[in-house]
């Protein structure tokens, strides 16, 4: 692995080969940080080390940060490793669903658990990538937000339990973000979704808009270097002034309003 003690400052980023983890990657090279990543492929600067684990896989990344705190002491975590899937509900394999949540949430609680006694040492930070999804349901990829939810609700217990450890934990809520996320989703086919098969793709096809027109990693990125460099950072994190104001505007009026707002942007 090429692992050698030195004096910057080490991170860990679970999903750093592509995408927004990538670009978290590049902020955190650039300003002389030591970055490993974890992921099933590598990240390909040749500044990060890289170790390959499946965030799918129970152990795998608790194995892979137990011997990188062996050799560092592990000044962040930052989880960005995500999968998502595009299906009616009453048509979700179990097996597709489950392995969401074992990428989206269970690999970062896996993760959280094995940096923690490191860091109760001399303190540290940890991010955990969400996403707006978990606050305004995505249509038809309602596992993917069901997860996110989850994951910004890990942050929220997380920033109370830890803090009296000198952890500071934020949750960092993207909106659509312009990556290649978008054309790894799984999307059901016509067959599989049945009758729901019109309205599936409509929707899929507006998320992808929307994402492609969002922000871009970078920037997002750049959001997460900030996070890091604040001296008392938040809880929550929401990129971008337009997400902060929709996600307002989403807590302060009715909930039938709100997602039937929510609905027309699925063409629903």
């Amino acid at each position: 692995m090429g692992m050698e003690r030195n004096s910057k400052r080490t991170a860990v980023i679970v999903g750093g080969s592509s995408g927004i983890g990538y670009e978290t990657c590049l902020k955190l090279v650039n300003r002389s940080w030591n970055v490993i990543n974890i992921s099933r492929t590598e990240c390909p600067n040749e500044r990060v080390t890289n170790i390959c684990a499946d965030a799918s896989e129970r152990g795998a990344l608790g194995k892979a940060i137990e011997l990188i705190t062996e050799k560092h002491p592990v000044s962040a975590l930052i989880y960005s490793a995500g999968f998502s899937m595009a299906a009616p509900i009453e048509y979700a394999k179990e097996s597709d669903y489950r392995y969401l949540f074992d990428v989206n949430f269970f690999g970062a609680l896996e993760a959280m658990q094995a940096v923690i006694p490191s860091m109760k040492n001399s303190g540290g930070r940890i991010i955990l990538v969400g996403s707006l999804g978990g606050d305004l349901p995505i249509c038809f990829d309602s596992f993917y937000s069901a997860s996110k939810a989850a994951l910004e609700m890990l942050s929220r217990s997380a920033y109370s339990e830890l803090r009296p450890y000198g952890i500071h934990v934020t949750g960092v809520l993207p909106g659509g973000t312009a990556t290649k996320f978008t054309f790894k989703r799984k999307v059901y086919s016509d067959d599989e979704n049945k009758n729901y098969s019109s309205n599936v793709n409509r929707a899929v096809a507006a998320l992808a808009n929307m994402e492609q027109g969002g922000m871009s990693p970078a920037a997002v990125a750049e959001i997460v270097y900030n996070v890091l460099s604040e001296e008392n950072p938040p809880v929550i994190r929401i990129c971008g002034a337009k997400n902060t104001m929709f996600r307002l505007f989403s807590r302060i009026m009715p909930e039938k309003f709100t997602l039937k707002i929510n609905d027309r942007m699925y063409n629903q």
